[in-house]
């Protein structure tokens, strides 16, 4: 392993990191390996990505560095080539065959450096009928069955934006794949490709759910189960300002805990009497229109009762909990999730703002080594 010359605060502290710039899980999987400490040089292209979002917003570059390199010149891939030779890790997102073509493809990258971690984050995986197609995260999370568990059993599957397939199916399973394979790396001296694609991530995250199918404990349609809102303890509900109240009170202990703050103690032998279900929800949604989210939030606080209310994304920085945990943090002026998890050794922060595209070009090029990197050492064209 290189040892990187900036400071770094988390467990991945030494750790070097070249990011292909891309969107999506790749840049996220990156950006959860720069909170953990990584010094992640990402690699833009000139233009940028052509996302609609300003770069100072792109919180997902978080924590890193950046320098602009242009894979099509003559002498752009030796200079990602010559970043390579420095890191342990590689990220990129481009579609199979395109990281060969652009000639920093795993071949040409372990020439160099044969310990390296070379992470591909796709939606179809590197081989497989549907390898070369395009694709975003609900069309990947569709065919693995996941989506069709989400939702009401009368309507069309609901939209979990994109969280379940390119940041849990996608990003989460890169960043496990390529800590996994750095320590091989580490203890063998011998770097690997990881495969992460987003429909076997996304399969993998339905294990249990394919177990209880198994057993007969999941019916093997929408709305009709225990956890897909099927069961009247354990969803949602709108109260009487039109916002709404989450419950998962599935114990015994629990529930009754939440009839009685409820005002429905006749109701408990209908836990396990499916067929009271329907009366149960009926009656449980009475009550819950009957007043506003925030007066039911302090009914319910302090209790084991399993209720909390649904905020949004601008209310949940200032839930009680939230905010006493620093959940949250405010940095440049954005209110953005803090890294996690947390370590009681090694902690982390939010370092940085967003890498704009090429401003690190210098530190990068002095900390790493690779003068390359600066136009006036480049051979002209």
């Amino acid at each position: 392993m290189t040892t990187a010359r900036t400071p770094g605060h988390g467990p991945l502290t030494g750790v070097r990191v070249v990011e292909l710039a891309g969107i999506g899980p790749g840049p996220f999987a990156a950006m959860l390996l720069a909170d953990l400490g990584a010094d992640v040089v990402r690699v833009d292209r000139p233009g940028g990505p052509g996302l609609a979002i300003d770069p100072a917003y792109d919180v997902t570059n978080r924590n890193k560095r950046s320098v602009v390199v242009d894979l099509k010149a003559p002498d752009g891939p030796d200079r990602v080539l010559d970043l390579v030779a420095r890191a342990d890790v590689l990220v990129e997102g481009y579609r199979p065959g395109v990281a060969e073509r652009l000639g920093v493809g795993p071949g040409d990258c372990h020439a160099r450096n044969p310990r390296l971690v070379y992470g591909r984050m796709t939606g179809w995986g590197q081989d497989g009928p549907l390898a070369q197609r395009a694709g975003h995260d609900i069309a990947y999370i569709a065919p693995t069955g996941a989506l069709g568990m989400i939702g009401r059993p009368d309507e069309p599957p609901a939209v979990p934006a994109n969280l379940l397939g390119d940041y849990a199916g996608g990003s989460l399973y890169l960043v496990v794949g390529v800590l996994a394979a750095l320590h091989h790396a580490r203890a063998n001296g011998t770097g690997q490709v990881v495969d992460a694609a987003i429909v076997d991530g996304t399969a993998h995250l339905a294990t249990m759910i394919h177990g209880m199918l198994a057993a007969g404990g999941w019916q093997d349609r929408r709305g009709a189960n225990l956890l897909d809102g099927g069961c009247p303890y354990y969803g949602t509900y709108e109260t009487a300002d039109g916002r709404h109240m989450a419950v998962g009170a599935l114990e015994p202990q629990f529930y009754a805990e939440f009839l009685a703050l409820l005002g429905v103690e006749d109701q408990n032998e209908a836990r396990k009497d499916v067929g009271r279900w329907g009366e149960l929800r009926e009656q449980v949604a009475t009550r819950f229109k009957s007043r506003t989210r925030d007066e039911w939030t302090a009914v319910f606080d302090g209790s084991d009762a399993c209720v909390a209310p649904v905020l949004s994304l601008r209310e949940a920085p200032h839930h009680p909990h939230l905010a006493a945990r620093g959940t949250f943090t405010d940095h440049g002026g954005i209110t953005q999730p803090a890294p996690a998890p947390r370590f009681s050794a090694t902690p982390t922060s939010v370092r940085t703002g967003p890498a704009r595209p090429g401003a690190d070009t210098a530190d990068v090029a002095r900390d790493w080594d690779v003068p390359g990197l600066l136009p006036s050492s480049r051979h002209p064209q």
